[in-house]
């Protein structure tokens, strides 16, 4: 979807015109600053993600359960190349966080996990095949991405039953020129670029920052959300052309969103995936989502002009062996967008003038940013991966912990979920399609979220 113009002129609707994001306006220093540290820690360190199943199931529902076990203590779940040790075939693969959002400078952390079909998983006799697995996740990386090439983890091209490289010979190998095509049991199904196969499923939990005794950042044990989406249903690419125009002319008549709900099974994005979710209660067990909570998810999965299919991470996804596993933030390269020769975090940061969304970051204002605003080449030279460049200190970590408890204390989502401690100043409570200003021509940009990892460069 081209939604490029949006950086030049405002489309919204007489109802969007008012800011519903009422959190960003809550000022909530006094009841963070009533939140010790010990308090938080405590809280963030409990598993709340055990329980949801048995719960879940004893209820009687309906909708897709959780059945990846041990998810909770995050990298122990899996193995060296991402695969669940509880053979759920679920598989982790380690991905560069999207850009602002999904920083754990601004209050996040995350992990992305996909299941294919159990075709997918089998050999051409019908045998599960770890190896015939991973060829086809492989494949599938590079039809998303639209490689033709792609850095693989070492695979037995003989046990896979497909000649890969397309050497002519069947060995081992650790590039793979082949994406036309599935391989094993999968091999007669559709394949089209940038679009994934029916049955697809993606697991993303959100969590807190975790902080652990040495003080370094990574993923909490509790989590803020479950997030799940399945692919139910494939389209051809003329049947998207046609939903884009159709969303187009709605969008032109003035009309407002809407989405089907399939009940337990949360909402259909009209592109053919199911996305439902659990967050968190006031006393931090894991629900269901409301229909209006599961409403904003619409927003990035559907009607957001950066992704691929619909999704973030799988496109953003490391290359090679460094790729399959969990996500690791150290040692990963600050690798440019394709098209762009400098690095995606700090083309970011030099084009957004600020290290969030509002530019309310002040802690990478003081890291990255001179005096005048401008970008200090020499602080940024002392980043040496991409976990230098985007994870907070400590403090700003338990503050940002802090603010989202009182967001679950008051149960109040539809408003948002930033963790903001006070109200950030670069943000409107009210715009003007005539009126409100815009980005002038040399400020807008083109984006691909697909990264160059090979050729560009990691200074």
């Amino acid at each position: 979807m081209n939604d490029a113009d949006l950086q030049e002129a405002y489309s919204f609707s007489e109802l969007g015109m008012t800011n519903h994001w009422k959190n960003l306006f809550e000022d909530r220093s006094q009841r963070v600053a009533q939140i010790t540290d010990a308090e938080i820690l405590s809280y963030i360190a409990e598993d709340n993600y055990s329980a949801l199943a048995p719960r879940l199931q004893e209820s009687g529902f309906k909708g897709w359960i959780p059945d990846l076990k041990n998810l909770a203590q995050g990298a122990e779940a899996f193995d060296a190349l991402g695969f669940a040790k509880d053979g759920s075939q679920w598989v982790a693969y380690s991905y560069k966080p999207f850009p602002s959002t999904f920083w754990p400078t601004n209050g996040s952390t995350d992990d992305v996990m996909i299941r294919l079909p159990t075709a997918f998983q089998k050999d051409i006799n019908g045998h599960e095949s770890r190896e015939v697995y991973l060829a086809n996740l492989c494949i599938l990386e590079a039809v998303i991405k639209g490689r033709s090439s792609l850095s693989i983890p070492p695979l037995d091209e003989a046990t896979v039953g497909s000649d890969l490289d397309g050497d002519g010979k069947l060995g081992q190998v650790k590039r793979i020129t082949k994406v036309n095509s599935w391989v094993g049991a999968a091999q007669p199904l559709p394949l089209e670029s940038h679009l994934y196969p029916e049955g697809t499923e993606f697991l993303h939990t959100v969590r807190y920052l975790g902080i652990t005794t040495q003080g370094e950042i990574g993923v909490s044990t509790r989590m803020k959300e479950v997030r799940y989406m399945r692919k139910a249903r494939a389209y051809s690419k003329p049947m998207y052309a046609r939903k884009y125009v159709l969303e187009a002319n709605e969008k032109e008549a003035g009309n407002l969103p809407a989405y089907q709900s399939i009940g337990q099974h949360g909402l259909d994005n009209g592109n053919g995936w199911a996305i439902q979710g659990f967050i968190e209660d006031r006393q931090g067990r894991l629900r269901g989502l409301t229909y209006e909570e599961n409403f904003s998810c619409m927003g990035c999965h559907n009607s957001v002009g950066s992704t691929i299919d619909k999704t973030f991470s799988f496109a953003r996804k490391r290359e090679g062996v460094e790729g399959w596993g969990y996500i690791r933030l150290k040692n990963m390269p600050d690798a440019p967008s394709q098209g762009e020769t400098e690095g995606e975090i700090v083309t970011y940061l030099a084009r957004a003038e600020g290290g969030s969304e509002f530019r309310n970051n002040e802690e990478m204002q003081q890291r990255w940013f001179q005096a005048d605003g401008k970008l200090d080449p020499t602080k940024l030279r002392q980043a040496r991966d991409v976990y230098d460049l985007i994870v907070p200190s400590r403090e700003r970590a338990l503050l940002l912990n802090k603010a989202y408890r009182c967001i679950v204390e008051d149960q109040d989502y539809i408003h948002g979920k930033d963790a903001t401690v006070s109200p950030p100043m670069n943000v409107y409570d009210r715009i003007d399609n005539k009126t409100s200003p815009t980005l002038p021509k040399e400020r807008t940009y083109r984006y691909n979220i697909v990264l160059d990892w090979e050729t560009g460069s990691a200074d």
